[in-house]
């Protein structure tokens, strides 16, 4: 749990941290959550779900979706009674993000945002990005294959939308969504393009594309100056959000 000293207690982030389904935790990504929780002056909340391929799809999913529903049942054990919640994620954090935002959008929840950092949205990569930016570039496609085999394990239904959301028949009454893509990452398209079908069922989405960037550059702040500006930018998006709910 990360709490800021300035905390706005409107909202509570539920993060959930990248790794290709198969690795990250808490340690790996404590930078930027405190980053994220300093800049956007909201307690976040970050999660440990189980890991491929010890424990493939839909382990992970499982996890995400049973940590939101607790929260929200016991909130004020966290937050502000009141609190709304968002949830966020990187990469493959942000695919259990928007997946279990989607499952979850019939239930009174208080969830009023979804915000998706570079993420994976499906096993198949084909797109025009992933050729351009598939080698060379920080994520190489064949070691994201090869983790997709890990995490979907003997699961081989990659049209379900719960391992590709981009194939999702219907995303009205999800939460709004910040989506976050870099132009040097091989995920950039697809992330492009699941902000075009969020707004297609008539949901608010604001895509945000970092210029000169590679997949997991918000990671790097500390090195990336550039970063740091992103940071605030995805910030002042999340609180629009907030605000408009």
């Amino acid at each position: 749990m990360y709490v800021p000293e300035q905390e706005e207690s409107t909202a509570l982030v539920i993060y959930f941290h990248g790794g290709s389904f198969v690795m990250g935790d808490l340690e790996t990504h404590d930078w930027l959550c405190r980053r994220l929780s300093f800049d956007t002056r909201l307690r976040f909340l970050s999660i440990e779900y189980r890991l491929a391929p010890e424990h493939p799809f839909p382990a992970a999913l499982d996890d995400a979706m049973d940590v939101i529903r607790h929260v929200a049942s016991n909130r004020s054990d966290v937050a502000d009674a009141h609190s709304r919640l968002i949830v966020m994620g990187d990469s493959a954090g942000a695919n259990l993000a928007t997946v279990a935002a989607t499952q979850l959008r019939g239930e009174e929840l208080g969830l009023v945002a979804q915000v998706l950092i570079y993420p994976t949205l499906g096993p198949e990569l084909v797109t025009d990005s992933a050729h351009r930016f598939g080698s060379g570039y920080l994520l190489d496609l064949e070691s994201l294959r090869r983790d997709y085999r890990q995490y979907l394990g003997a699961f081989g239904d990659h049209t379900d939308p719960r391992v590709t959301p981009l194939l999702c028949s219907d995303l009205a009454g999800v939460a709004p969504a910040v989506v976050v893509v870099a132009e040097c990452d091989p995920l950039r398209d697809e992330g492009v393009a699941y902000a075009g079908l969020l707004g297609h069922f008539g949901v608010p989405v604001e895509l945000l594309e970092a210029e000169e960037m590679v997949h997991g550059f918000l990671e790097m702040g500390g090195v990336v100056p550039d970063a740091m500006a992103i940071l605030d930018d995805v910030a002042s998006h999340v609180h629009r959000l907030v605000e408009a709910s």
